[in-house]
């Protein structure tokens, strides 16, 4: 029984292989691209005189209809129509001044990069301008007229694990550090202990107080004349230090939450 000869494994491509694959359709692009200039620039005709525009006017004042311009001057008759439009508009059959500065692109490139684009989807901008002849970078713009627009990554999450981690340290540890708050009783013994002459030391070691806590009485009671809780400048806070702690927990647990979910599922 004659052997079947197995077919040869497909290895896949080099890089110098891939390289030149890439020149390759640089090159075919960029030869399709000047076709089209050419083209366009062998399509596109000379802009009429101003004699000529003026004749098409004077003829049609005259009572000649635009079939009739057209056959005797050897003009399309929708040229004969535009400028005549024109002149019944402005008043002139001069060209006027742009309303804003020309296209770098034409619509027959435009055309073009809209074809390799939807062939080629993953096509970068810098390849399109590349490719294209006209100088600038009209590409994108032409691209996000027609809907092709380019492509966004995906969300990244709001907290990483390392700051998961961070966060709960430092939470941890203002929780620890956090104490309650100094009875009026003995902030008044702290301010009749300092008129007493007694230094900010002496007064922390006594009472058992951060030396900082002291002073910070003593200076509000300087500038204020009482040792009571003030009111507060502005209004109160809405939500809770421990509603503060809870939506915390929820957005650590669940980074990708909306805000209408933390709503409904913390309790303030």
């Amino acid at each position: 029984m004659p052997r079947v000869k197995s077919a040869p494994e497909k290895h896949p491509f080099t890089r110098e292989e891939e390289t030149t694959r890439d020149d390759s359709r640089r090159w075919q692009l960029s030869r399709f691209l000047s076709a089209c200039q050419t083209t366009n620039q062998a399509m596109k005709t000379k802009e009429l005189s101003v004699d000529l525009r003026d004749r098409i006017v004077s003829r049609h004042r005259s009572g000649e209809g635009y079939r009739k311009i057209s056959a005797a001057l050897k003009v399309p008759m929708s040229t004969v129509a535009s400028i005549i439009r024109k002149w019944k508009k402005f008043g002139t059959t001069t060209t006027l001044p742009r309303a804003g500065r020309p296209a770098k692109l034409s619509d027959r490139g435009g055309s073009a990069l809209i074809r390799e684009v939807t062939k080629n989807p993953m096509v970068s901008l810098t390849e399109l301008q590349c490719f294209s002849v006209e100088r600038g970078e009209p590409s994108s713009t032409a691209l996000h007229q027609s809907g092709l627009c380019d492509r966004v990554t995906g969300r990244k999450p709001l907290l990483s694990k390392r700051h998961m981690t961070h966060n709960a340290a430092c939470q941890k540890t203002n929780q620890a550090m956090k104490t309650k708050e100094l009875s009026v009783d003995l902030r008044d013994r702290i301010v009749s202990r300092h008129r007493s002459g007694e230094g900010y030391r002496k007064i922390s070691a006594a009472l058992k107080v951060p030396m900082s806590t002291v002073a910070s009485i003593i200076r509000k009671w300087k500038k204020f004349g009482t040792t009571t809780t003030l009111p507060r400048a502005g209004r109160p806070a809405k939500l809770s230090d421990r509603g503060g702690s809870a939506l915390i927990r929820e957005v650590t647990k669940n980074p990708m939450v909306s805000l209408t979910d933390l709503l409904l599922s913390v309790k303030f």
